[in-house]
């Protein structure tokens, strides 16, 4: 048993949104009562205690799109690098780097952004891998990562033609063992999708063999039109939309994950809608790669369940909350875009997406829910409530003002200290993976 109380307690629960003095009673892996911190410790007074100290405590993050294989990129200088466009960068850097990541790089990258996601209160994880010069087994190797730490995860490998057929059918046939594996995992801590990288990098061919292989219980998590140049080559070669094509292809459903949908028309989001197929919006990515603003706002008043992810570029959920709500004012010149679109996203999609692929209810704090909990440290200097707490988030709080992670029951981290593993040690091991990357890059 563990009671976290004493604090400004964001419940994500309709039914009691905001409790001044809150505190939260974990069983195990299950919220078990929230409450004022009185009435929970009076039903729990023997029980381990942790003393918000007048902090926020809130539900953990969930991040439904992130890249674990760009971990060693920060600070990279590749020779020769000096894109021109988006699929420049692709091949130019993220290509690069996946082409030559090692099975160590692979867990050493994997134990970086967790560590980093712990930090900054995110315990659940959408991961989307590469790493054509090591395949097999590359999934397993991630949740070995994931376990260590205690963190859940949803793991796809990114199936792609683009180093040829034979890379292609192992990329399937990783997805197809992990998903299985998940699949009879009880934990409840892990599960699986069947990745692809995008339409203009998947053949027919290789379409068929994802589908002829994929367990009928998952969807499939896919980039779909983030650079024009996805668009124009369906068009060319398909000629239809890059959403027809998946529609024909039977990517679309309830279980399935689109990723930035950038070049996305109205029909496209009628299909999207009709399927119930989900979408995930990443603007600090859309932006660095200079892709363009997707119409996120429109995409959600269809109704489209979206949510909000990072693709490796921060680990920081609170930071692209604060990016997507300036990019879409911006991008509408209109200051009353976003307010309550991006909140939405991150708060109720990710937790809708996450309840697709993991049982209990997460981002939620009340009974019967995971228990995955975040104290942050942030003593707001204005009234705070329940009808304002997301305006408090969004000016007032980072992700590394996280101070104690909880997750499944378990404390991740407390004080700012790493429960678990010696982040000190496992940092170094990640200086020297990284640089044996970047030389082995450089050097050819």
């Amino acid at each position: 048993m563990l009671v976290i109380g004493n604090g400004r307690m964001i419940t994500r629960d309709a039914e009691n949104p905001f409790i001044e003095n809150g505190a939260v009673a974990m069983d195990g892996n299950t919220i078990v009562m929230t409450g004022t911190t009185e009435a929970v410790k009076g039903a729990y007074p023997q029980t381990e205690y942790i003393d918000a100290k007048g902090k926020i405590i809130m539900p953990a993050f969930i991040n439904v799109h992130e890249h674990i294989y760009s971990a060693f990129a920060r600070g990279l200088s590749i020779n020769g690098y000096n894109p021109d466009g988006f699929l420049d960068i692709l091949d130019g850097m993220w290509w690069t780097i996946d082409r030559h990541l090692t099975p160590e790089q692979i867990r050493y990258s994997a134990l970086a952004t967790y560590m980093d996601s712990i930090k900054n209160g995110v315990t659940t994880v959408f991961d989307h891998h590469a790493s054509f010069g090591h395949i097999t087994d590359s999934l397993f190797t991630i949740e070995d990562a994931a376990k260590e730490l205690g963190i859940r995860t949803c793991l796809c490998y990114e199936v792609s033609d683009r180093d040829g057929k034979e890379k292609a059918r192992e990329s399937v046939m990783e997805n197809a063992r992990f998903i299985k594996h998940a699949l009879e995992d009880e934990s409840g801590m892990i599960a699986g999708m069947m990745g692809m990288h995008a339409s203009f990098t998947i053949s027919d061919e290789t379409m068929a063999l994802a589908a002829e292989n994929k367990p009928g219980e998952v969807g499939y998590h896919i980039h779909v039109a983030e650079g024009i140049e996805d668009l124009h080559h369906c068009l060319k070669t398909y000629g239809k939309r890059i959403v027809d094509r998946l529609m024909d292809c039977n990517v679309l459903g309830d279980k399935t994950l689109l990723g930035h949908c950038i070049y996305v028309n109205d029909h496209e989001m009628d299909l999207i809608k009709e399927t119930d197929t989900m979408v995930v919006h990443n603007p600090e990515s859309n932006m660095g790669n200079a892709c363009g603003c997707p119409p996120t706002m429109a995409i959600v008043h269809k109704g489209i369940l979206t949510g909000l992810g990072t693709d490796g570029y921060t680990h920081d959920m609170t930071e692209s909350y604060k990016v997507a709500n300036v990019l879409h004012k911006h991008h509408l010149c209109d200051p009353n875009a976003a307010w309550a679109e991006v909140p939405q996203m991150l708060f109720e999609g990710n937790a809708r997406i996450a309840g697709r692929y993991f049982k209990k209810p997460l981002g939620v704090l009340k009974k019967g829910a995971a228990a995955d909990v975040i104290v942050v440290d942030y003593d707001p200097l204005t009234p705070m409530n329940g009808d304002n707490c997301n305006g408090h988030i969004l000016f007032g709080m980072q992700g590394r003002d996280t101070t104690t992670t909880v997750c499944n029951g378990k404390v991740l981290m407390r004080d700012r200290v790493l429960t678990g593993i010696d982040e000190e040690a496992a940092l170094a091991r990640c200086r020297e993976e990284a640089k044996k990357l970047a030389d082995d890059i450089n050097s050819r």
